[in-house]
């Protein structure tokens, strides 16, 4: 039998239920909404989560087309999956938890007797430690971003070849191979001998169909390269990048980007334009060093200082 909060499933079998995570300010029950899929063979385990940012929302569209095409009859090991993580967030739309202002990806390992936050931390990593190999589904948020999949725990890690195998399995195309905050689950996770990532399905405000589509190949290929499930994978050829220049404006006004999500970028290219609503140009943003246009802001109107691109620099191939 493996269990999840109120799910239980025996060999063979699919169970969905809730995990209690403390009550909201009625008194109510506050409980994330999970799934256990326990296959009819022996096999490794994998731990799926979404919606630690309660904004992010493609993770989620990825659970909602992978879990009705899993047959646990037809699967080795097992899967624990948490549906939605920021349940706070989620409820309201808020990237953070509203409850104690805080990103619950800043808060693993958690702490059961500790804030809102902290304990919801301490749930999900209970949980992610049971696994092999974990995936937390995250996005852009409001940027606009293509689609990546982050190794956070540092290239020294003792756990570091292997997270960066897991994130080329995922097969985005595109990797951010760069130390990540303190208390991120894809940097704690690691200290415990489990590979994990970030993979960072896109940028929109809902749904967006394509980065969902890239989430939904990337969990099949994970399943089907750790022998969850028989099938060869589909990758593309995946850039990896080590670090990000970031460029702000130095200006305020409107700004026109000219390079394409994805594309290459030499020392001294245009990055973007800046100019009055009359098309009058007032700044040219350059690229201070060679890489890929990785993500930028979505809306047009900027103020000086204002985060308007950044360019993936570092990069490998393979």
């Amino acid at each position: 039998m493996a269990s999840l909060g109120t799910a239980d499933a025996a060999p063979g079998e699919l169970d969905t239920g809730r995990l209690e995570i403390g009550e909201m300010r009625d008194g109510t029950p506050a409980r994330l909404p999970v799934a256990v899929i326990n296959g009819a063979n022996r096999g490794e385990t994998l731990y799926l989560q979404a919606a630690s940012d309660g904004d992010e929302l493609n993770g989620i569209g990825v659970l909602k087309e992978v879990v009705p095409k899993l047959d646990p009859v037809t699967l080795s090991g097992t899967i624990y999956i948490v549906g939605i993580v920021n349940y706070y967030g989620f409820q309201t739309a808020e990237h953070r938890n509203p409850i104690d202002d805080t990103k619950v990806n800043r808060a693993y390992p958690g702490n059961a007797d500790g804030s809102t936050t902290e304990r919801i931390a301490a749930a999900t990593f209970e949980a992610a430690t049971k696994a092999d190999y974990i995936l937390d589904l995250h996005q852009g948020s409001t940027s606009r971003m293509i689609e990546e999949t982050r190794v956070r725990c540092g290239r020294r890690h003792r756990l570091h070849d292997r997270c960066l195998e897991l994130a080329k399995v995922f097969g985005c195309g595109y990797i951010l191979d760069k130390k990540g905050p303190d208390n991120q689950l894809a940097r704690v996770a690691p200290d415990k001998g489990i590979p994990a990532i970030d993979p960072e399905l896109g940028a929109s405000v809902g749904w967006d169909a394509s980065a969902i589509r890239a989430g939904v190949n990337g969990v099949f290929n994970v399943l089907r390269y750790y022998d969850f499930l028989d099938g060869a994978i589909v990758t593309e050829p995946q850039i990896r990048a080590s670090g990000f220049d970031q460029y702000g404006s130095p200006v305020g006004g409107v700004v026109d980007f000219k390079p394409d999500l994805g594309d290459e970028v030499t020392t001294g290219d245009t990055l973007a334009t800046v100019s009055t609503v009359f098309g009058e140009t007032k700044a040219t943003i350059t690229a201070t060093n060679d890489g890929v246009f990785w993500r930028t802001r979505r809306l047009p109107q900027v103020a000086t200082g204002e985060y308007i691109c950044s360019v993936g620099t570092g990069i490998d191939r393979y």
